[in-house]
Formats: structure tokens, C-alpha cells, sequence
């Protein structure tokens, strides 16, 4: 059964704020349910834009404000949301987190970003998750990424080992390293016989941001892209074309597991 899904490239900026920025994302996600899509994905923390500079104590539980604010829009628009929090945690730090809210407005999934962008300091300022989430919509399951995890091939190949079909990566990405995001997007699909869908914000070229959200399928081929501005593509994918992928060229199966333990152990 094929399923679509949408990716809300949207910009971060002073459009009334908070309340601003979450009527962008209901006008975003009305649309995509007009189109056929069973779900939105928005960029990492676009309500209020990335940054590592976050007071100790900061962020709201998985049902405050901004995630029922997310599962109103879902439950209003008939579709499931995939939107960022700060959330708060036992620690003196939040955690950067992407919560899915379903159709009905209820809590899905959530998922804490595991690897923090050290170079500017979101490693001093949030806490890392450490746990994978998977959610199941319309009989396929999607796993969360965020941002920098694209980088670390170790977290998408647990997503493959747990059954996942498609990978959501909500980010903020940078123009200075979008030739980066545009290569490690299907270089995961294919690598994991999946699909994977990242969602940048908006942005100008030249400026911190120019977009580029893209999702590939699982021979690594683009199914989907957007330019730097704000933008909403619909794009299906299909588990059957997952299993036909691994059956096809079986590098998942062809894994020496065993081995890989033992070279680890010796360094």
C-alpha cells in the first residue's frame, strides 16, 4: 500500500512568532491533507528556530503546549504531524526532540536527537537522547532522525535491524554544507534498502539556510525535491518496493554481525 507523505519546507522567521509560526504549519498542513498525504513533516525546531543557546531548565514535557498545539493541527487537518520541541528532562539540560502526533491528536512517537552538533556547542546546551522511536501509519513504519544524526551511518542501520521502512530526518541544516545533506540522504537510503525523507529549512541562497529538502528512495534515486525557498512536496513511498530493494541485492541479510563484534572488541 502506498502512502504519502509531505515535507513542509518552511522558514523560521518573526511572523508573529509562536502563534505566527504554528498558523503557517496548519495552512502547510491542511494543504498537504487536500493532496492525499497521511502526514507532514516540518523542519527541526521551525517554530521557534535551532539554536544552541538554551537556558538550563528550559523546555515543556511531550504533552505541553507546542505538542498539543501539534496534535490540534493533526487532529483539525486529519493527518498525522511531525513537528520539534525543547523538551524538558529529569536533567538540568532539555533534550532537542521531534514528538508524531497521529490523526487523532494523540502522541505517536517521540524521538530525542542522540548526536549533538558539538562544533556549536548544542552538546554543553542539550542533553542527548538515547533510544530510537518507530511509529506505524498506514501499515509502514517510519523511524526519527534529526539533523546531525545524518551523519552517524550507525543509527540508520538500527533503524533498518528494527524494521523501519522510511526515515524521517527533521533539520536546520546549513547552506555552507548542503552539497553534505544532498549526498548523505540517499547515500542512507541505499545503504539501508529504505526510504529517507529530510526536511531542511528555508531559506535564500547565500544565507544561513537555502533549503534542499529531498527524500530518496531505497535504491538511493530522488523521488522528491524542494529549492531554497519555503515550498510543500507530497511524495509516496511504498513497503513492498523496500522488501523488493533487499530481496533484489540482499546486503542486509549478507551482514557478518558476528564478525564486526569481534574486530570491535580488539580495538
Amino acid at each position: 500500500m502506498m502512502t504519502a507523505i509531505a515535507l513542509a519546507q518552511v522558514a523560521t522567521d518573526a511572523r508573529g512568532g509562536r502563534a505566527g509560526m504554528l498558523d503557517v504549519a496548519a495552512r502547510m498542513a491542511d494543504e498537504a491533507a487536500g493532496a492525499g498525504a497521511s502526514l507532514i513533516c516540518f523542519p527541526e525546531q521551525f517554530v521557534i528556530g535551532w539554536s544552541p543557546d538554551v537556558s538550563p531548565g528550559a523546555g515543556e514535557p511531550l504533552d505541553g503546549p507546542l505538542a498539543k498545539a501539534f496534535g490540534r493541527i493533526a487532529e483539525r487537518c486529519g493527518i498525522a504531524v511531525a513537528g520539534s520541541i525543547i523538551q524538558s528532562s529529569g536533567g538540568c539540560r532539555p533534550k532537542n526532540t521531534v514528538v508524531v502526533l497521529g490523526a487523532d491528536g494523540e502522541l505517536m512517537a517521540s524521538y530525542a536527537k542522540i548526536h549533538l552538533f558539538s562544533p556549536d556547542g548544542e552538546d554543553r546546551a542539550y542533553e542527548a537522547g538515547d533510544r530510537i522511536d518507530t511509529f506505524i501509519l498506514d501499515g509502514m513504519v517510519f523511524g526519527l532522525a534529526v539533523c546531525y544524526d545524518l551523519r552517524f551511518p550507525e543509527l540508520f542501520r538500527i533503524y533498518a535491524l528494527a524494521g523501519a521502512e522510511c526515515v524521517l530526518v527533521p533539520a536546520a541544516w546549513p547552506s555552507s554544507r548542503l552539497s553534505h545533506w544532498e549526498t548523505l540522504l540517499p547515500a542512507r537510503a541505499l545503504e539501508n534498502r529504505y526510504y529517507v525523507a529530510g526536511v531542511n529549512t528555508a531559506g535564500m541562497p547565500g544565507g544561513a539556510y537555502s533549503g534542499g529538502s529531498l527524500a530518496a528512495d531505497p535504491d538511493g534515486a530522488i523521488i522528491g525535491r524542494c529549492g531554497a525557498g519555503e515550498r510543500l512536496i507530497v511524495v509516496e513511498v511504498d513497503p513492498a518496493a523496500v522488501h523488493v530493494a533487499r530481496s533484489r541485492l540482499p546486503s542486509l541479510s549478507d551482514r557478518r554481525s558476528d564478525l564486526y563484534l569481534r574486530l570491535l572488541s580488539r580495538l
